[in-house]
């Protein structure tokens, strides 16, 4: 069971919860959406508002689910089902069910996915969409390490514009 709270109520360490213990990024209806393992991300304000930075890149399956959506979700498990986001990572929705693989239990609220098992959400609003370009790059020692297949990211930055904890 969630509940609703404020996002000032926040008091997270995003720095551990994205680079340690990982989200699960969803997009998508109740009939057909998809997931994936996201460890680089942010938090932050931005023209006023609440904010969390996505990075999705080209070649993830669940980058077309995000685009075709108002809104996607930001589900983190506090470091529990790391093998089940480890396999979300690994593996593509275009090729296995991820659900079926993983035992994650979807819940679908409207217009959003989350999953039982996760101890925070964030129901993020799209605000903003950049494709990374390799031109910006002021280190472009990053490209080589992290681009060398040329397979960047897409930035997403939304809104925060629900917060659900683990009740």
């Amino acid at each position: 069971m969630f509940k609703k709270i404020d996002v000032a109520e926040l008091n997270d360490n995003f720095f551990t919860k994205f680079n340690k213990e990982w989200s699960l990024v969803t997009a998508g209806s109740e009939s057909k959406f998809n997931t994936m393992t996201a460890s680089w991300g942010g938090i932050g304000i931005l023209w006023n508002k609440n904010v969390a930075f996505t990075f999705i890149r080209d070649s993830r399956y669940t980058l077309e689910f995000v685009d075709n959506s108002d809104c996607y979700t930001l589900s983190f498990f506090g470091g529990n089902c790391m093998k089940e986001l480890v396999f979300c990572g690994k593996n593509s929705g275009r090729d296995v069910d991820k659900i079926k693989e993983t035992g994650l239990t979807p819940v679908h609220d409207g217009n959003i996915t989350y999953f039982e098992q996760a101890e925070l959400v964030l129901v993020c609003k799209k605000l903003f969409k950049q494709p990374m370009n390799t031109d910006n790059f002021i280190d472009k020692t990053l490209i080589d390490k992290f681009y060398a297949d040329n397979d960047l990211h897409e930035l997403y930055i939304g809104e925060i514009v629900e917060v659900l904890k683990k009740a």
